[in-house]
C-alpha cells in the first residue's frame, strides 16, 4: 500500500483479495471499496437490470466499483477516496487479469453521478457480451440498412468512423463492416440496459466528435435490442416522444 496526498491506494491484487464479491439476482459478481457516492440500493439496481441472457455470458467476471482507478508509470493502482491529486492519472475503468478471471475496475468519483457512472458500467457490460457471442445477424441487418438509407449520426465515435469505411469501396471496407456491426451493437445494448436502469434524455448522449444517431433510428436499434433481449422482472423498456424546449 501507498500513500498520495493522505490518500491510500492499493494493487488491484490487493483489492481483490479484501473486498468481499456479491452476488446480483442475475449472477452478475460485483464489490465495491473506498468511498464511491453511489447508494447501495441504487448499485444494486443498476447491476440487476441486466438481462439474464446478457448476464450469463460474463461468467468468471466481477464489477468493482471503486473511487478512482489509477494509472501510474503502467502500474495501475486503485485509491480509497477522491483525491485531486490522483485525478489526472485516473482512468474510466481498467480491467485486470487475475487467473482464469476478469477484474473490472470502475472509478465512480471521475463521474460521481448516476447515469455517467451507470453508463460506464453497461458499456463494458455490452462490449464484453458482444466479444463473448458477438453480434445479432438481425441487428446488423436493420443497421446496415439504415447506413445505407443514409441515416443520420452514428451511436459513438468509434461506430461513425467505421461506418465511413464500411460504405466506402476501401480495400478494407469488408473487415469494416463487420467490426462496425459489433460495435453499434455493443453501443445500443449499452444505451438500452441505461435506459432500463434510468429515464434518459437522448440528448444527453450528444458527443462534439460525431453527430447523434437520428433519434428514429436509435428507436429502431433500440426495439430490436429489446427484443433480443426482454427486460427482467421489475424493469421496462419504453420509448417517448416529445417536442424539445426551445
Amino acid at each position: 500500500m501507498t500513500q498520495n496526498a493522505l490518500t491510500s491506494t492499493h494493487t488491484p491484487a490487493e483489492i481483490i483479495r479484501i473486498a468481499p464479491v456479491q452476488q446480483a439476482t442475475n449472477g452478475i459478481c460485483y464489490s465495491t471499496t473506498g468511498e464511491i457516492n453511489l447508494p447501495a440500493s441504487d448499485l444494486e439496481h443498476m447491476v440487476a437490470s441486466v438481462p439474464t441472457a446478457i448476464a450469463a455470458a460474463l461468467t468468471r467476471k466481477a464489477f468493482y466499483f471503486v473511487p478512482l482507478t489509477v494509472v501510474q508509470n503502467e502500474e495501475v493502482l486503485i485509491a480509497d477516496r477522491y483525491d485531486v491529486a490522483l485525478s489526472d492519472q485516473a482512468v474510466c475503468h481498467r480491467n485486470y487479469e487475475s487467473g482464469d478471471s476478469q477484474a473490472i475496475f470502475i472509478s465512480t468519483r471521475l463521474m460521481d453521478d448516476r447515469f455517467s457512472v451507470g453508463f460506464e458500467f453497461f458499456i463494458n457490460v455490452a462490449h464484453l457480451f458482444v466479444d463473448h457471442a458477438g453480434f445479432s445477424q438481425e441487428f446488423a441487418d436493420l443497421t446496415w440498412k439504415q447506413a445505407e438509407d443514409k441515416a443520420k449520426g452514428e451511436t459513438s465515435l468509434d461506430a461513425h468512423e467505421l461506418r465511413k469505411i464500411a460504405t466506402s469501396n476501401s480495400p478494407e471496407a469488408d473487415k469494416a463492416k463487420h467490426e462496425y456491426f459489433e460495435t453499434v451493437f455493443a453501443d445500443a445494448i449499452a444505451i438500452y440496459l441505461l435506459s432500463l436502469y434510468l429515464d434518459v434524455d437522448y440528448y444527453e448522449l450528444r458527443e462534439r466528435d460525431y453527430p447523434l444517431l437520428a433519434p428514429n433510428a436509435l428507436a429502431e436499434r433500440l426495439r430490436k435490442v429489446a427484443e433480443l433481449f426482454p427486460p427482467a422482472a421489475g424493469f421496462e423498456f419504453n420509448i417517448y416522444y416529445r417536442r424539445r424546449q426551445q
